[in-house]
């Protein structure tokens, strides 16, 4: 089928072991970098080439996008017939695949529903409402999570059986299966269980599939190992694909241990490891390298590259966040318009989601595009855009949008039905929401304790909006004298179930007042101009999928794995961040390294690590210290910057040639004006 330039004849020699070792249980480390999706679609191609059955060719992976990556490629390799019949897909499709079959010796029919998203959520929340008594409470996505959790983990979600978690798992459990349905978690729970006390159906599936691949194997859970090893038949013909030094999901279940005793699953493996790196430069994975040796409990492993590189790692500590930000934001402004690179060259990487509300406003106030990935936008928090849409209404109370998401929030007393009732009204008059609140026509209708919430409401409205359009306003001090008169931060600290939940929220608001007030100080276009700039920036696409979105990339360090920049800032570099405080509490240190080594090795071209002396938190600056990451970096590829030599460096002659450039392209875009003309 293959002439001498077949797929696995082009790749290196550790990398073609991987493809032609086929039989047997098969481990492959495979390191940031090294091409690992290439091997497991060329081993695909492979097998078919040895005439292999496609039909008993199996791989699995984690995300809908992965498979179809693998598939396409696998297609490409492959006859058309063949690739019809190879089955490359994700944990729960398989699953769902099993279920289909053979779920009636569980107790269900074949037909069953699968529930998720909003189905699940509804459910819940009618549960919830039959099973609380009058003073409990429970939000439908805690309980979600923490079902999610025990079915995954195996573990009793709560042995007093008398609390309202446990009524509602029960419930939950009970009216899933009567409504003859299953969410995700059941998919993969009902599975094993169908291997495991069924064992001709296991004898049916492991004939099906002689030759078992899984990538991400280091993300596997204790479930879907038992899976795997359900489905690995006697010939024991299992590949599993990974990297133990990227294995950072273990706050939501991943157990590290499949990878690093995968000995103890399946005996004598031939363990291969993909080590040469086709991403990064000598100095990045020298100090990946460096870093990752100070987890004992790891396989052994040495990226390389034949790519020297032109820069060392630069390692800069900065007086403060504030500081941060502007040099990052000022250096990605000049990379752009200077040395020409695409904004989508540069990526920006932080722990944790407030980090970025600071980046983002430095970015808006140059005018430099960006896409936030795997994170919440900060103007995307549930307390932020309440506050948002308060202002908005202040400066038009016609904003019908904005106007009920805040008109009983807080809780003031104006019900559901009365603002369907001012809906349906309004539609019928043809005017806002507002207008047809302030009709007596309207509020003649409804009971004395509404129609007193109503006009409580628009006399706030009233009063505030008179404010606001009034000459020189200072909006910030209106913004904080409103959250005391309605009491904003006493409600959202007492709708959060826990203390961390509490402090994060309370610690957005100040970082939102924070930014109005260096807004207000920085621009003179009022509030209204400020709440342009925010929905101008905010108007992004939602979707998390980092294809088709353009600008600088914002991104978590736990999204950000799998992907590559040319240019990255790693940002946080301080203790209590990175290592996280809570992962200092709870002794799991050696996952906040491995996190640090995914930021590290998503770098192409140049690595920027930062820290600051000073963050901001409640508006007041608060010391930083440098995390203790930073001591195990290899100095011999990291050189450290001083912030105050950046901060005075003059712009070289080329700097200023090129802008001198820019400025002559900018006006010679101006109509009748040559820039070459002499006076």
């Amino acid at each position: 089928m293959f002439s001498k330039n077949a797929p696995w004849e082009q790749l290196n020699d550790a990398q073609g072991q991987a493809v032609k070792q086929t039989k047997g249980p098969v481990l492959i480390l495979a390191g940031a970098g090294t091409g690992k999706t290439r091997v497991i679609t060329t081993r695909i191609a492979y097998l078919v080439n040895q005439q292999v059955d496609p039909s008993t060719i199996l791989a699995v992976t984690f995300t809908n996008k992965a498979a179809n990556e693998m598939r396409e490629r696998a297609s490409q390799m492959v006859r058309k017939e063949d690739a019809k019949h190879l089955t490359i897909c994700t944990f729960h499709s398989l699953c769902v695949r099993l279920l289909r079959i053979s779920i009636e010796k569980l107790g269900y029919k074949r037909n069953f529903t699968i529930y998720s998203g909003s189905d699940q959520s509804g459910l819940i929340k009618r549960i919830i409402t039959r099973s609380a008594a009058k003073d409990e409470k429970l939000e439908p996505s805690l309980a979600i999570s923490l079902i999610s959790k025990a079915k995954n983990s195996e573990i009793p979600i709560d042995e007093n059986h008398d609390s309202l978690i446990s009524q509602v798992y029960r419930r939950y459990s009970q009216e899933l299966k009567s409504l003859n349905a299953v969410d995700f978690d059941d998919l993969l729970v009902l599975a094993v269980k169908l291997l495991e006390h069924h064992p001709n159906v296991r004898l049916q599936w492991q004939a099906k599939y002689r030759y078992l691949m899984v990538d991400e194997f280091q993300d596997t859970n204790g479930l879907q190992m038992r899976l795997l090893q359900n489905l690995v038949s006697g010939d024991n013909n299992v590949c599993v694909v990974g990297d133990d030094d990227q294995s950072i999901y273990g706050w939501r279940g991943a157990e590290v241990t499949n990878i690093l005793e995968f000995e103890r699953f399946f005996p004598s493996p031939k363990v291969i490891k993909l080590e040469e790196n086709y991403r990064s430069t000598k100095p990045i994975l020298e100090t990946a390298n460096h870093l990752i040796r100070n987890n004992v409990t790891r396989r052994e492993k040495q990226l390389w590259t034949q790519n020297p590189g032109d820069h060392k790692i630069r390692l800069m500590g900065i007086p403060g966040d504030q500081e941060e930000a502007e040099l990052i934001a000022s250096e990605v402004w000049d990379g752009h318009h200077m040395q020409r690179a695409a904004f989508e060259d540069y990526a920006i990487l932080f722990r944790t989601n407030t980090q970025s509300r600071i980046i983002e406003q430095s970015l808006r106030e140059k005018k430099i595009p960006y896409r936030l990935i795997g994170g919440q936008s900060f103007f995307d928090r549930r307390e932020i855009k309440d506050v948002l849409a308060y202002l908005s209404i202040f400066c038009n109370p016609h904003d019908d949008i904005s106007l009920l998401r805040v008109i009983n929030t807080p809780p003031r007393g104006v019900s559901k039905a009365v603002m369907a009732l001012a809906l349906d009204q309004s539609v019928e008059w043809d005017k806002s929401i507002y207008s047809t609140l302030k009709q007596p026509e309207f509020t003649g209708k409804l009971g004395t304790r509404a129609r007193t919430s109503v006009l409580e409401f628009l006399k706030l409205l009233d009063y505030y909006s008179d404010a606001v359009i009034s000459t020189n306003a200072d909006y910030c001090e209106l913004t904080e004298r409103l959250m005391k008169d309605i009491g904003y931060a006493d409600f959202v600290a007492k709708s959060c179930r826990k203390e961390e939940e509490k402090k994060a929220r309370s610690e957005a608001l100040s970082e939102f007042m924070l930014g109005l007030r260096q807004h207000q100080k920085k621009n003179s276009k009022g509030l209204q101009g400020y709440l342009d700039d925010v929905s101008l920036m905010a108007e992004r696409d939602k979707d998390d999928d980092i294809e088709g979105k353009k600008g600088v990339c914002l991104i978590t360090l736990h999204a950000a794995k799998g992907l590559e920049f040319p240019h990255v800032y790693l940002i946080g570099l301080e203790e209590g961040i990175l290592p996280h405080k809570r992962s200092i509490e709870e002794g799991t240190r050696d996952e906040e390294r491995r996190l640090l080594y995914v930021g590290i090795t998503r770098a192409k071209k140049t690595l920027t690590l930062t820290y600051c002396y000073t963050r901001k938190r409640y508006g007041d600056p608060l010391p930083c210290y440098p995390s203790s990451f930073i001591k195990e970096l290899n100095r011999e590829y990291v050189v450290e910057a001083s912030y105050e030599d950046w901060l005075n460096k003059p712009a070289s002659e080329e700097e200023a040639q090129s802008a001198f450039a820019k400025m002559k392209e900018m006006l010679a875009g101006i109509e009748g004006f040559s820039p070459d003309e002499k006076p």
